[in-house]
């Protein structure tokens, strides 16, 4: 079989990303569309593949801002050429799923969520964007839903990576998903040898929907250290209002992110995402979480064994759960947080989506 995977864009390496790269290790061989690409931030895995990108990658500033030419997304898809292959694997929360499939060809479609800035978070993203980018998402809203809508008769079949984005893939596309959670490197996050240290961690972006200034206000509020591990287009003004136990440490990645999980007294998870790694990784270094009660959160982090939800985004909500945490501390034991963060694995991942694609393929 001749065999593509289709990507929004790799621009830089997040959770979606790590799912292509673990698509690149079961297909080793198969092509790779997607509208940009800065090769130097890709590891080995994805970059030895043949990468194809659309006219997007050649206009000015793709490499690291191409969602501003989201609008011309749809053409640059149309000028795509997938006419020679009959498995094609799109890993989706952008506009790459909608290509024209060869009617031979068996589309499935894994989907990290419907895109957020058109439909469940549109109005977050519009109330935190510039005068101009207001304009634009105005302007385009609605041919990008009539298109995003449109696009999802080219799937075959969709996977969901959470129950909650089953959810909206059925609310929004009016199709049935089958849930494949997302890979985990449970077994790097789990090695070393550390020692617990006097501070809480926030692990994210720095933009308004993570909620990383619930994190710093909770623990204002609380006199609790708290080391911020992100960046983003609110750190300026989170650093003004931080205060001095505060630190803001950057992007992290590798042994120092591992260090930094394995260090804290617990990951606070004050956002509602469609999955999350965060809380995963957090937990494969035996560290537990802290976490609102929505979104995938609900999915990966178990009450009472491996964290605690508080029910309300609001700092009251987040700084009482900070103090029971604190009152039950010592029971939150590293090995059970370890184990099941692994059920989660790369290797599950791997196994249960080549199981799914043999099944489809087969007809079964």
């Amino acid at each position: 079989m001749k065999i593509s995977l289709l990507h929004y864009w790799l621009t830089n390496m997040r959770g979606g990303e790590n799912v292509l790269d673990q698509l690149c290790h079961i297909w080793p061989d198969a092509d790779i569309f997607t509208h940009a690409c800065n090769p130097d931030i890709l590891p080995e895995t994805i970059r030895s593949h043949n990468l194809k990108t659309t006219f997007i990658d050649k206009l000015p500033g793709a490499k690291n801002n191409c969602q501003k030419y989201l609008p011309m997304m749809p053409s640059a898809l149309k000028k795509l050429d997938l006419g020679d292959y009959d498995l094609i694997i799109s890993s989706e929360s952008g506009p790459i799923k909608g290509i024209r499939k060869p009617q031979t060809a068996t589309h499935i479609c894994y989907c990290h969520t419907p895109m957020r800035y058109l439909w469940d978070m549109y109005e977050e993203y519009f109330r935190n964007t510039s005068i101009t980018g207001k304009a634009a998402m105005m302007l385009f809203k609605n041919y990008l839903r009539k298109y995003d809508l449109a696009s999802a008769d080219s799937v075959d079949h969709f996977i969901a990576n959470s129950n909650f984005v089953a959810e909206r893939i059925k609310r929004i596309y009016g199709r049935d998903s089958t849930v494949i959670y997302p890979p985990v490197n449970s077994d790097f996050f789990s090695e070393g040898d550390y020692e617990k240290n006097d501070y809480y961690l926030f692990v994210g972006q720095l933009i308004p929907y993570k909620q990383p200034k619930l994190a710093i206000d909770a623990c204002r509020r609380l006199d609790r250290r708290l080391i911020v591990v992100g960046d983003g287009t609110q750190r300026r003004e989170l650093e003004t209002v931080a205060g001095a136990r505060i630190t803001f440490a950057g992007r992290a990645s590798g042994e120092k992110l591992r260090g930094l999980y394995a260090g804290a007294r617990a990951l606070l998870f004050p956002g509602v995402e469609d999955f999350g790694i965060v809380p995963l990784e957090a937990q494969a270094a035996g560290t537990p979480v802290i976490a609102l009660r929505a979104g995938g959160a609900k999915e990966t982090v178990i009450d009472g064994s491996t964290g605690l939800f508080f029910d309300t985004p609001d700092v009251d909500a987040l700084s009482a759960a900070i103090e029971e945490f604190e009152k039950i501390e010592s029971s939150f034991l590293p090995d059970v947080m370890i184990k099941h963060a692994t059920s989660f694995s790369e290797a599950r991942f791997r196994a249960e989506i080549r199981q799914f694609v043999e099944a489809k393929i087969s007809g079964h």
